[in-house]
């Protein structure tokens, strides 16, 4: 059956002109908003149980909260809890927690949830992306509203990490089913989720800033397609899309009934490469295929020249950074060299498995180009998502995938010995471990720079770029985040004028 949306996307696909309304249908609900999403959360809606970012761009700090909570700005302020504090040597800390709050089955949100939440994402069974960190953590109760949260492995970005939404406080006795039927203590409470389609959330009046939250209603829509989301916003049906696929961004710029808002991130859009796997175990080949990358063509053919070249595992403005673009730059008679240094005489033949994202699928594409001009024949694999974690994320059954690490503090990954991309290096885990416990900020900057060089040299992977996100939105809705540290779609920060 053909409705307005099927007619809509069809003309955007096929480039026809669109007879739109003065007023679109989605901007006259002031009580209510539509927000789109290329990717649906897989596997389910618990954030502490699944890695996809996904999960948390509609759950966190709108379902789930967490003891902390990171501002727009990535500074971290209290949330669950009121306030903290740290031992000298950063192996301790108290937390004070909040009174009177619930979950919304009417739960009381307490010391024991918190102990539960810890002891759960670092348990055995634990599929926490985070898992690590929570297995390294001991939780103590002191009483109903004081926390003792003691750790093994020292991070002074730890209360950075619990306003993510892999620390999010679960309810005990809920907690199995989350994936589905999500339990917890923030403004908002599922409605429904057509799978495949969208999902809605509506105001919970039992959270003790309700009368604060502007909006009623929420609906998360999914649409992959590039065409489909520009026809969604042209007409009206989409409110706001964070992160848009860059390509569409033109037909909003000089449109007045739009806004844009370009936002900087900690993202790192990498070529991952499996460090274990022949031929990628030899640094010669790794530094070959970065060496036949012009890393500002990717930028423009896979993100429309929204991005910044990076080096290594880390981005202008982080803390520490340092420009490692000049270790392995474009240059592909050295690409070349080094295969024939390697031993590989002949067209070298690779896969880069590709997950849904625009970026990936328009960026295999460039790269494949690229490669094939140094004697790199690259195939090119489509998965989708749920693919993408179980074969590549889960079982590192890959060559090669086009990625981008969204959490901002994650070097640690590279320490991980069954991480993904199995890099191992003791040198790197020496180097990290100093990070984690130097107290002073000018040492750790020294340390977190030794440790992008490393990996810049290492060449663990051809790093690409630092993704800037384009969000489109009605020129009426107020609140949206001017940067993304982290996914978060904070819908109690939204309101129309």
């Amino acid at each position: 059956m053909l409705n307005r949306r099927t007619v809509l996307s069809s003309a955007a696909a096929a480039g026809l002109p669109l007879a739109l309304p003065e007023l679109a249908w989605a901007q006259g609900r002031k009580d209510a908003v539509v927000l789109a999403m290329a990717l649906e959360p897989s596997p389910g809606l618990d954030p502490t149980a699944g890695a996809a970012s996904s999960i948390g761009e509609v759950t966190l700090y709108n379902i789930f909260e967490t003891l902390t909570k990171i501002g727009a700005d990535g500074g971290v302020t209290p949330l669950l809890a009121e306030s903290w504090e740290v031992s000298p040597d950063l192996t301790t800390y108290t937390f004070r927690l909040r009174k009177g709050v619930r979950f919304h089955n009417g739960e009381p949100f307490n010391a024991q949830a918190v102990k539960f939440s810890f002891d759960r994402a670092g348990g055995e069974r634990s599929t926490n992306k985070d898992k690590r960190t929570f297995a390294n953590l001991t939780t103590r109760v002191v009483d109903e509203h004081t926390v003792v949260v003691l750790t093994k492995e020292i991070d002074p970005d730890f209360p950075f990490l619990l306003g993510q939404a892999t620390a999010a406080i679960v309810e005990p006795k809920s907690a199995d089913t989350n994936a589905t039927r999500p339990v917890g203590t923030g403004p908002y409470r599922l409605e429904n989720w057509m799978r495949g389609s969208a999902i809605t959330l509506t105001k919970w009046d039992g959270h003790r800033n309700a009368a604060n939250v502007r909006l009623r209603r929420a609906t998360f829509r999914f649409i992959p397609d590039p065409a489909a989301q520009v026809a969604a916003l042209l007409a009206g049906d989409v409110d706001v899309f964070p992160r848009v696929t860059p390509r569409s961004v033109a037909q909003f710029k000089d449109n007045p009934r739009y806004q844009l808002v370009v936002a900087g991130s900690r993202a790192k859009t990498i070529l991952a490469l499996n460090n274990r796997r022949k031929p990628l175990d030899d640094v010669r080949v790794r530094r070959a295929i970065a060496a036949a990358i012009d890393r500002q063509a990717f930028i423009q053919g896979a993100a429309d020249g929204y991005g910044v070249p990076i080096g290594s595992h880390y981005v202008p403005g982080a803390p520490g950074y340092v420009d490692t673009t000049g270790v392995n730059p474009y240059n592909p008679d050295k690409a070349r060299a080094l295969l024939k240094e390697a031993g590989i005489t002949s067209p070298l033949e690779l896969t880069i498995t590709l997950p849904p994202p625009p970026y990936a699928r328009q960026g295999g594409e460039v790269l494949a180009s690229q490669l094939s001009k140094v004697g790199i024949n690259a195939k090119l694999q489509n998965v989708e998502w749920a693919q993408w974690l179980s074969g590549v994320y889960g079982n590192k059954n890959y060559d090669m995938t086009i990625i981008s690490h969204v959490e901002p503090f994650d070097l640690g990954n590279f320490a991980k010995p069954d991480y993904y991309w199995n890099y191992q290096n003791p040198k790197f885990n020496e180097i990290y471990d100093r990070i984690k416990t130097s107290q002073r900020a000018a040492d750790r900057n020294k340390l977190l720079a030794d440790a992008q060089r490393l990996l810049a040299d290492d060449c663990v992977h051809a790093f690409l770029y630092q993704a800037q996100w384009v969000t489109v939105a009605n020129r009426n809705l107020k609140g949206l985040w001017k940067d993304m540290p982290i996914f978060c779609n904070e819908l109690s920060a939204l309101a129309w004028t």
